[in-house]
């Protein structure tokens, strides 16, 4: 989770996960605090117009870098593109619209991590739980209502 994180400058964010300040990484940062569950393509099209030397592999590579210092979490829903977060240490889980592709968090199911049991016997000592629910946002399930025939509510 951000917690005290959220207040704390970009500099002194990328200080404390050990990774360089760049311009690049810091505009990458912002684009995070301001879109939770951001595309590499979401970043970019967010920090060209501010950085406009920025390319989109450095994009990756700041993601990438966040990614490996546990600054950012990348989430990857079957059939959408790889998406990143900054809220990080929770084993917070996402629901996923099956209309548009929103996607929000939903916290822990059961309590604390990792949320879910391995089967008795599996050998594994399990860190984390990654659940992903699927379904229909408010928004579509508006829009669908309305597009209904008056005669079929």
């Amino acid at each position: 989770m951000l917690d005290d994180r959220t207040d704390a400058t970009a500099a002194a964010l990328l200080r404390g996960a050990g990774l360089r300040v760049t311009a690049t990484r810091v505009a990458v940062l912002g684009a995070l605090r301001s879109r939770p569950h951001a595309t590499a393509d979401d970043v970019f099209e967010t920090i060209r117009g501010a950085l406009p030397g920025t390319s989109m592999q450095s994009v990756y590579n700041a993601l990438g870098d966040f990614a490996d210092v546990g600054l950012a979490r990348r989430i990857e829903p079957a059939g959408h593109p790889g998406m990143f977060e900054l809220r990080v240490g929770d084993n917070h889980h996402h629901v996923v619209c099956t209309g548009c592709g929103r996607v929000d968090d939903v916290d822990c199911v059961v309590g604390a991590a990792p949320c879910l049991h391995a089967p008795e016997g599996s050998g594994f000592l399990i860190e984390t739980a990654e659940v992903t629910f699927w379904g229909i946002c408010p928004e579509c399930r508006a829009k669908s209502e309305a597009d209904k025939p008056r005669g079929s509510r």
